[in-house]
């Protein structure tokens, strides 16, 4: 489990982490999510003991990451995919790490072939691709076989087969009953990926809850309904009077809250009201982020005219 309890960062006068209060609990994918200067790095390196947090306390199962004495045997981490010595091979730069943690020589080959590396172990390191680089670094946070894995960006530069793959590895961990971590930008990957989800804006927690939760509670699903111009009217009062919230959108479609398909359908059928659409809209992730995170962006472009 990770337990970030009352986690505060400033630097000078201003707060990069705010007062913010988590946990990861096992057996499932959390994604943390949050714009650009959300502070989620800041948190990330302060869960890893590379940034020491103004107050709060940050715990790895129980205990600052400080005190764990072969840490990649508790948890393994993938922060920074370049960080290691481009003149070593990728071989070389994961026995490195398994001799400081007490890991033999054989996980090495075990995680390079996990990771696809297996062919290019001799390579150095240095010359890999962007995708490359995020495999090795993968490769790196596996070594321990550790019950918590914490994941920055963990698709960044990976071709498609890479995305599933590195999807299915995290659902994969989690469903081993490991503590499963990912901080992304991509909404559809923590849509097909994460079972929850912390949401930071500007240091300060805006929501802590499964993604389920999350996207019907910030969003919601509606109905989407047509019919001809000269009974619009008639089905939206008909509508209106079971309780269901209607609004008529600009192309003349009925978005209709508050009501069940076969609800909305056997009116219609009823009034002899034909229909031309009734469809399901269910809104996605990145709908309930954007509404989420509206007032908590700190740096947005001018929107095009």
């Amino acid at each position: 489990m990770i337990e970030a309890i009352g986690l505060t960062k400033r630097y000078g006068e201003k707060a990069a982490v705010n007062d913010l209060s988590f946990t990861v609990r096992a057996g499932q994918v959390t994604g943390f999510l949050g714009p650009n200067g959300a502070g989620k790095s800041t948190t990330l390196r302060m869960l890893l003991g590379l940034d020491r947090p103004t107050s709060g306390t940050a715990l790895i199962d129980g205990r600052p990451y400080a005190s764990l004495t072969r840490p990649l045997h508790t948890v393994g981490a993938l922060l920074d995919a370049s960080a290691f010595h481009p003149g070593r091979s990728a071989r070389s730069h994961l026995r490195a790490i398994a001799l400081s943690n007490g890991i033999g020589a054989a996980r090495v080959d075990t995680v390079l072939d996990e990771v696809g590396l297996s062919s290019v172990a001799g390579r150095r390191a240095g010359g890999f691709s962007l995708g490359m680089k995020q495999r090795l670094g993968i490769a790196a946070a596996l070594l321990g076989d550790p019950q918590l894995l914490i994941f920055d960006e963990p698709v960044n530069g990976l071709d498609p087969e890479g995305v599933h793959w590195i999807r299915t590895l995290m659902r994969d961990l989690a469903a081993r009953g490991r503590t499963v971590f990912v901080s992304s930008h991509l909404m559809s990957e923590m849509q097909y990926t994460a079972d929850h989800l912390v949401i930071v804006g500007r240091g300060r927690l805006i929501a802590d809850k499964p993604l389920s939760d999350l996207i019907d509670s910030a969003a919601g699903t509606h109905l989407t309904i047509r019919t001809l111009p000269a009974r619009r009217g008639e089905l939206a009062a008909a509508l209106e009077a079971l309780d269901a919230r209607v609004e008529t959108r600009a192309d003349d479609a009925l978005a209709v809250r508050g009501t069940t398909p076969q609800e909305a359908g056997l009116l219609a059928h009823h009034r002899g009201i034909p229909l031309t659409e009734l469809s399901i809209q269910r809104s996605t992730l990145e709908d309930a982020y954007m509404a989420l995170t509206d007032d908590a962006v700190e740096y947005r472009a001018k929107e095009a005219v």
